[in-house]
């Protein structure tokens, strides 16, 4: 006699999983990792910054103290905080002014989703919005961008 297998599936999961996570860390709840860096602190959960950064993998995988506070040296407040963001959100709405020195910062951390660009010196800036497109519902949405575009720096 055979049994049936069936397959129950949460249809919006990833959408609920991630507006869970982004209100647990809004309301600061469960956090278990403090980055610290140009004299503030942002609270945020291992999980999260593990599944963002190959560079925070390695580094809470080889300290695994119950509630960490990582130094971030040279690292801006803003960047951090503008940084941890897109990690929970998945989205980032940043000034061309602060483009080339956020995404620098994301790079050098690993941050996946943003740290796919690679970066040249040269004195022209190349915008990386080529793909852009704009409606009256939205200010822009960013719809695919190449990996390892050179941006360079204004």
């Amino acid at each position: 006699m055979s049994s049936k297998n069936y397959l129950l599936k949460w249809r919006n999961h990833p959408n609920s999983f991630m507006e869970v996570l982004d209100y647990l860390h809004a309301e600061e709840l469960f956090i278990d990792v403090t980055l610290a860096c140009d004299g503030d602190r942002f609270g945020a959960h291992k999980v999260v910054l593990c599944a963002c950064s190959p560079y925070f993998q390695r580094l809470l995988a080889e300290n695994p103290c119950k509630h960490p506070i990582i130094l971030l040296k040279g690292v801006k407040s803003e960047e951090m905080k503008a940084l941890v963001e897109f990690m929970y959100k998945g989205e980032l709405c940043v000034g061309q002014r602060d483009l080339y020195s956020l995404l620098k910062t994301a790079e050098s951390l690993q941050i996946r989703g943003l740290s796919e660009y690679s970066f040249s010196g040269a004195d022209a800036a190349e915008t990386i919005y080529d793909d852009v497109s704009a409606s009256s519902d939205d200010v822009g949405t960013i719809r695919q961008v190449p990996l390892r575009r050179t941006l360079k720096k204004p």
